[in-house]
Protein backbone atom coordinates (compact mmCIF):
# COMPACT_ATOMS: atom_id res chain seq x y z
CA UNK A 1 0.00 0.00 0.00
CA UNK A 2 1.39 3.42 -0.96
CA UNK A 3 0.04 6.38 1.02
CA UNK A 4 0.81 9.93 -0.08
CA UNK A 5 -0.15 13.19 1.55
CA UNK A 6 -0.24 15.90 -1.12
CA UNK A 7 -0.06 19.44 0.20
CA UNK A 8 1.05 22.97 -0.62
CA UNK A 9 3.76 24.91 1.21
CA UNK A 10 2.64 26.35 4.54
CA UNK A 11 -0.71 24.52 4.51
CA UNK A 12 -2.04 24.89 8.07
CA UNK A 13 -3.74 21.47 7.89
CA UNK A 14 -0.84 19.30 6.73
CA UNK A 15 0.35 18.32 10.21
CA UNK A 16 -3.17 17.37 11.36
CA UNK A 17 -3.82 15.36 8.20
CA UNK A 18 -0.50 13.55 8.52
CA UNK A 19 -1.01 12.74 12.23
CA UNK A 20 -4.56 11.52 11.67
CA UNK A 21 -3.54 9.42 8.66
CA UNK A 22 -0.71 7.87 10.68
CA UNK A 23 -3.12 7.22 13.56
CA UNK A 24 -5.66 5.58 11.27
CA UNK A 25 -3.05 3.37 9.63
CA UNK A 26 -1.70 2.31 13.02
CA UNK A 27 -5.20 1.62 14.38
CA UNK A 28 -5.93 -0.65 11.41
CA UNK A 29 -2.71 -2.61 11.70
CA UNK A 30 -0.76 -0.82 8.96
CA UNK A 31 2.07 0.43 11.18
CA UNK A 32 4.60 -0.62 8.53
CA UNK A 33 3.04 1.64 5.87
CA UNK A 34 4.79 4.99 5.46
CA UNK A 35 2.98 8.27 4.82
CA UNK A 36 4.90 10.04 2.06
CA UNK A 37 4.67 13.82 2.19
CA UNK A 38 4.53 15.38 -1.30
CA UNK A 39 4.69 19.15 -1.70
CA UNK A 40 2.81 20.49 -4.71
CA UNK A 41 4.77 23.51 -5.88
CA UNK A 42 3.04 24.75 -9.03
CA UNK A 43 -0.35 24.93 -10.71
CA UNK A 44 1.03 22.80 -13.56
CA UNK A 45 2.00 20.11 -11.06
CA UNK A 46 -1.43 20.31 -9.39
CA UNK A 47 -3.14 19.89 -12.76
CA UNK A 48 -1.02 16.88 -13.70
CA UNK A 49 -1.95 14.69 -10.71
CA UNK A 50 -4.99 13.77 -8.60
CA UNK A 51 -4.79 16.90 -6.45
CA UNK A 52 -8.06 17.80 -4.76
CA UNK A 53 -6.56 20.66 -2.79
CA UNK A 54 -4.31 20.75 0.24
CA UNK A 55 -4.19 18.31 1.93
CA UNK A 56 -5.13 15.38 -0.34
CA UNK A 57 -4.59 11.81 0.82
CA UNK A 58 -3.90 9.23 -1.89
CA UNK A 59 -3.74 5.47 -1.43
CA UNK A 60 -2.18 3.68 -4.36
CA UNK A 61 -2.81 6.80 -6.46
CA UNK A 62 -6.51 7.14 -5.62
CA UNK A 63 -7.99 9.93 -3.50
CA UNK A 64 -9.42 8.48 -0.27
CA UNK A 65 -12.15 11.14 -0.45
CA UNK A 66 -12.82 11.52 -4.18
CA UNK A 67 -13.48 15.03 -5.39
CA UNK A 68 -13.01 17.02 -8.54
CA UNK A 69 -9.27 17.66 -8.98
CA UNK A 70 -8.18 21.28 -8.82
CA UNK A 71 -5.70 22.99 -11.10
CA UNK A 72 -4.39 25.44 -8.54
CA UNK A 73 -2.52 25.66 -5.26
CA UNK A 74 -5.71 25.67 -3.22
CA UNK A 75 -6.81 24.56 0.21
CA UNK A 76 -9.31 21.76 0.68
CA UNK A 77 -12.10 21.23 3.16
CA UNK A 78 -13.62 18.00 4.43
CA UNK A 79 -17.09 17.43 5.80
CA UNK A 80 -16.94 16.08 9.35
CA UNK A 81 -19.52 15.39 12.06
CA UNK A 82 -18.83 18.88 13.38
CA UNK A 83 -19.04 20.69 10.04
CA UNK A 84 -16.28 21.58 7.62
CA UNK A 85 -12.62 21.10 8.57
CA UNK A 86 -9.22 21.34 6.93
CA UNK A 87 -8.50 17.62 7.37
CA UNK A 88 -10.61 14.48 7.73
CA UNK A 89 -11.05 13.01 11.20
CA UNK A 90 -9.15 9.89 12.14
CA UNK A 91 -12.46 8.01 12.26
CA UNK A 92 -13.31 9.01 8.67
CA UNK A 93 -9.81 8.01 7.57
CA UNK A 94 -10.16 4.61 9.23
CA UNK A 95 -13.52 4.12 7.51
CA UNK A 96 -12.06 5.05 4.11
CA UNK A 97 -8.98 2.87 4.62
CA UNK A 98 -11.10 -0.17 5.49
CA UNK A 99 -12.30 -0.15 1.89
CA UNK A 100 -8.75 -0.35 0.56
CA UNK A 101 -7.04 -3.70 0.14
CA UNK A 102 -3.34 -4.14 0.66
Amino acid sequence: MKVQLLHIDDCPNTADAEARTRGALDALGYADVAVESVTIRSEAEAASIQFGGSPTILVDGADLFPTTPVRSLACRVYLTEDGFAGAPTQERLEEALRGVSR
